[in-house]
C-alpha cells in the first residue's frame, strides 16, 4: 500500500485509481492469509476476475462489493453515506412556522348532557 499521508486523488488517472483499489484488496486478502481462490469462491466470482480486480483492471461495482464483503471490509462504505443536513435558510423557515406562543382556544358550546358524575 502507499504510505503517503496525503494523496492527490484528483490528479490520478482512472487506471491509477483502479490500481490503488486493487492493491487495497490484495493487501487485505494477504493480511487475512486468504488465497485468491478462497476469496473468489466465497465471493461467487472466478479467480481470474479477482486477479483482474487486484491488477487494477475493470470489474463491476457488484464484483468489488462482493469481494469487500468476503474480506469484511464493507465498513469503508461509510464514506459514501450522505447525511441530510438542513441549510440555515431552511432552518430559519422552519423556525418561522413553529408556534411561538399559546393562542386562545376556540370555545365550544357547552353541552347540557349529563355526564353521570
Amino acid at each position: 500500500m502507499n504510505d503517503k499521508s496525503y494523496i492527490n486523488w484528483l490528479s490520478m488517472s482512472d487506471a491509477a485509481l483502479a490500481l490503488t483499489i486493487g492493491e487495497f484488496v490484495r493487501h487485505h486478502r494477504l493480511s487475512q492469509n486468504k488465497t485468491q481462490g478462497e476469496v473468489a469462491e466465497a465471493a461467487n466470482i472466478s479467480r481470474s476476475t479477482l486477479c483482474l480486480l487486484e491488477k487494477g483492471e475493470s470489474v463491476t461495482v457488484a464484483t468489488l462489493l462482493q469481494v469487500l464483503r468476503v474480506l469484511d471490509l464493507l465498513s469503508i462504505m461509510d464514506i459514501f453515506r450522505v447525511s441530510h443536513e438542513i441549510s440555515p435558510i431552511e432552518y430559519a423557515k422552519l423556525q418561522e412556522k413553529r408556534r411561538q406562543r399559546a393562542g386562545s382556544r376556540s370555545k365550544k358550546p357547552e353541552s347540557n348532557e349529563d355526564l353521570g358524575w
